[in-house]
């Protein structure tokens, strides 16, 4: 709709000619005003009001999610997007891949919405627990799992039909949930906890804590005794027993770490100011040139020697890996 403020003119009787003056002495003469660009900025799939949290793929798709029921597809490794209509507005946290191409996202209102392998058809499944779940993960076997607060774990093994949950009675929030094998997983979370499992979810016990009870934004495990994880600062430490002992990486920024992205040209830290850096020995490099004023939270590698990263006001950051550092190995 177009609104327009149209000047008086004529002949007025002697009152509201007084005010009709008044009022323009105020407001003036303006100009229509054309909302045809607001329109069209409404129409585009990257919205500058979208805050992406996370990303994943299957062997076609790439699926982005994010606040305010923002789940959105590409089937051109990040080239073009469309958003997927869904019936909510509630914030997506997370979202992954399960074994059989199809896809899982947890939203803030505690629901686990399940997509097909096109990503075009989703089902929402409630979470049984009154406690906030933040992480979700497909395990190898295909079943669902989900963590939250007061250390709860839940799961299901038919997919959404019935839950199992556990809680190590700790009001401490778990936001970071990762498989390693059908067999391994980690959780990252409050106070510096740090959990595993070693039968596939059924027991878990405490792996060990990091330094100075360090909160975790986010964490990547890449065999039983390895991982990584980072937070504020700038801070990344590094395990290679499991999480019982930690050793902090020089990573030369101050600015918080949202995530990790792992692939075969090494692994990356997305931080806050669209910060990329690069693993190389100890320590971290950046390698981005942004220092827009923004989050980075998750990305992936693309098969081109690209990273895509996503983070606040619709950001989506592409950056070329070094061929320096493409070749390496970690």
């Amino acid at each position: 709709m177009q609104y327009a403020l149209v000047c008086p003119t004529g002949t007025f009787r002697t009152t509201f000619a007084v005010a009709a003056l008044s009022s323009l002495l105020l407001t003036g003469c303006e100009a229509p005003l054309n909302l045809d660009a607001v329109r069209a900025q409404s129409q585009e799939p990257l919205k500058r009001t979208d805050f992406y949290q996370s990303m994943t793929r299957n062997e076609s798709l790439v699926v982005l999610a994010g606040n305010a029921g923002s789940l959105l597809r590409s089937p051109d490794n990040g080239e073009s997007w469309k958003r997927i209509p869904l019936p909510t507005d509630s914030s997506f946290i997370d979202v992954e891949t399960c074994p059989d191409g199809s896809f899982i996202a947890l939203t803030f209102n505690n629901e686990i919405w399940h997509g097909d392998t096109r990503g075009k058809n989703w089902t929402a499944h409630a979470l049984p627990s009154q406690e906030q779940m933040m992480t979700a993960d497909c395990a190898p076997d295909g079943s669902w799992w989900a963590a939250g607060s007061f250390t709860t774990i839940q799961s299901s093994g038919n997919q959404g039909e019935t839950w199992t949950e556990t809680t190590l009675n700790e009001d401490a929030i778990l936001n970071n949930l990762q498989f390693i094998d059908a067999e391994s997983a980690f959780i990252t979370g409050e106070y510096g906890m740090v959990l595993n499992t070693r039968d596939g979810g059924k027991s878990w016990d405490y792996a060990g804590y990091l330094p100075e009870e360090f909160y975790a934004h986010t964490s990547h495990f890449v065999s039983e005794n390895e991982g990584w994880v980072g937070g504020l600062n700038g801070f990344v430490y590094h395990t290679m027993d499991g999480g019982e002992s930690w050793e902090r990486s020089l990573t030369g920024i101050n600015a918080p770490i949202f995530g990790f992205v792992a692939g075969p040209s090494g692994l990356y830290a997305l931080a806050d100011n669209a910060t990329v850096l690069k693993l190389s020995g100890n320590s971290w490099q950046k390698i981005s040139n942004s220092d827009q004023p923004l989050y980075l939270r998750s990305g992936l590698l693309m098969s081109d020697n690209r990273l895509l990263a996503a983070g606040a006001r619709g950001l989506l950051l592409n950056l070329e890996i070094p061929m320096a550092f493409s070749a390496s190995t970690d």
